[in-house]
């Protein structure tokens, strides 16, 4: 159970508003649980939507390549409610195999279903997890495959889902029910 309640419907019109520009366009889903609960504090949540909204449709990483740092953040936070939302609704989308979708929690960056590229990313979320920094050798190894602009959105994006994690797991956020069901470890 949340420590802290998404909002629930009927909402006020202002609120519907604000939840219906989180969501896609044409979306007839319920808005999201974490969005819900952002919407609590209306003024947090219209900054936050704006970074994360960018991240996701306009960043300049390759979708697929973005996808595997949110899955591997969320998962080394041990966030099932944003890996498994980001697993049904993005990951087949940017052809990431069940595999692979299974291998950002259980796997490390020398798992077969990773390329040098995915490697070099996986081991770059893992070292900001664990120590803050990337080393030089793991910046070397993400400097070979991307551009400086992909490497400083790289660490926004991997910094965002580390936020969307602590405030889903601070608050006890529920799982989507329809989310992707979380690998057993």
């Amino acid at each position: 159970m949340a420590r802290i309640a998404p909002l629930t419907p009927p909402y006020e019109a202002d609120v519907e508003q604000a939840l219906r520009k989180w969501m896609p366009p044409g979306v007839a889903r319920e808005p999201l649980a974490l969005f819900r609960l952002l919407q609590r504090n209306p003024e947090l949540a219209s900054r936050m939507r704006v970074l994360g909204a960018g991240l996701l449709a306009h960043g300049e990483l390759p979708a697929q390549d973005r996808e595997i740092v949110i899955a591997r953040v969320t998962a080394r936070c041990g966030c099932r409610y944003e890996w498994g939302v980001h697993a049904t609704v993005f990951a087949s989308a940017v052809g990431l195999t069940p595999e692979q979708v299974e291998a950002t929690v259980s796997g490390d960056s020398t798992h077969p279903a990773w390329s040098g590229r995915h490697r070099a990313l996986i081991t770059a979320v893992d070292e900001l997890h664990d120590t803050a920094t990337v080393s030089g050798d793991a910046w070397a190894a993400l400097a070979e495959h991307y551009p400086v602009p992909h490497l400083l959105e790289f660490l926004v994006l991997a910094g965002w889902y580390r936020t969307i994690a602590y405030v889903a797991n601070g608050a006890g956020l529920d799982e989507e029910p329809w989310g992707a069901p979380y690998p057993a470890r």
